[in-house]
């Protein structure tokens, strides 16, 4: 999964396919855009149950990344969770799912450009599920924002499959 996805799926749709128990997205608009840094909706466990939330996409980035960068941009896939760096989110209190109705991988032309490939579910539904993490942390994620203090996520991803990884591995 390659820093593009959408959610352009029903919020009730995800209410009900997660159980959730409080929404606090307020009127949640469609996404058919997500990248990156964006708020999107995502689904975490609280006090009283399941709730629905917005956060921003990508996780703290490892310190020794971050050397001579004045932005951290966050990790938006986490590909090796075992990395001490990510076991401080391993627990049931950081899980989270995050909704999708589609997502993309750049696909490489013969003149060197790429354009998106959308890929979605196969059996008509059309909300899916990513696994991921989340945590509340304080970085600069824009120098215009300076400091702030946010909401975030990541997936928990793997190699890609057949069909997937034709496109890009």
């Amino acid at each position: 999964m390659c820093n593009l996805y959408a959610m352009t799926g029903s919020q009730q749709a995800i209410r009900e396919a997660a159980r959730v128990m409080t929404d606090r997205t307020g009127n949640l608009r469609p996404l058919p855009e997500i990248w990156p840094n964006t708020m999107a909706p995502i689904v975490r466990n609280a006090p009283d149950g399941r709730e629905l939330v917005m956060a921003r996409w990508g996780m703290p980035t490892p310190p020794g990344y971050l050397k001579g960068h004045r932005v951290d941009r966050g990790v938006t896939n986490i590909r090796n969770p075992t990395s001490t760096w990510w076991k401080r989110w391993e627990g049931v209190a950081h899980r989270c799912l995050v909704p999708l109705t589609s997502f993309s991988e750049p696909e490489r032309l013969p003149d060197g450009t790429s354009r998106p490939v959308w890929f979605a579910r196969s059996d008509g539904e059309p909300l899916a599920f990513f696994a991921g993490i989340w945590c509340q942390w304080t970085s600069v994620r824009k120098l215009a924002d300076g400091e702030t203090t946010d909401d975030l996520f990541g997936f928990l991803t793997t190699v890609a499959n057949r069909e997937v990884g034709a496109i890009h591995p």
